[in-house]
């Protein structure tokens, strides 16, 4: 894997909405919209080229056709720490993609290893040809 350097994600470029979490929590989740719809519009953002062809051939769910990202985030109660759990977790998909899979360099194999695998594919030949029947 070769890291190259990630850049980082524009926070401005983000829209970040308010909503009302799911889940247990009692009136706390009917009165207070904590949870956050983060939207990344890839095509729209300053992150580099490369970047941004790879993030959109991904195959992910959280990412529309339209190229945009959306991602939820309501583990928290605080809003502060839905909001900074979000653009964690956006950060996290950028420098995912940041790092190239290292090119495979074909190699062949070595005279010795070669020798070795023929010595040993007519040993098994020779013990195979001595499980025959026995003729007198």
């Amino acid at each position: 894997m070769i890291q190259a350097a990630t850049p980082q994600v524009n926070r401005e470029e983000a829209e970040l909405t308010a909503i009302r979490a799911q889940g247990p929590g009692g009136q706390n989740v009917n009165k207070v919209s904590c949870a956050v719809h983060l939207r990344f519009d890839i095509a729209a953002s300053s992150l580099p080229l490369h970047i941004k062809e790879r993030l959109l051939a991904l195959r992910d769910q959280r990412i529309t056709q339209e190229g945009v990202v959306v991602l939820k985030a309501q583990q928290s109660r605080s809003l502060e720490q839905n909001k900074e759990d979000a653009f964690r977790r956006l950060q996290e998909l950028v420098d995912g993609v940041a790092v190239l899979p290292a090119v495979r360099r074909p190699t062949r194999p070595t005279r010795g290893s070669q020798t070795r695998r023929l010595d040993s594919k007519s040993r098994s030949g020779q013990t195979k040809a001595l499980r025959g029947k026995v003729s007198e």
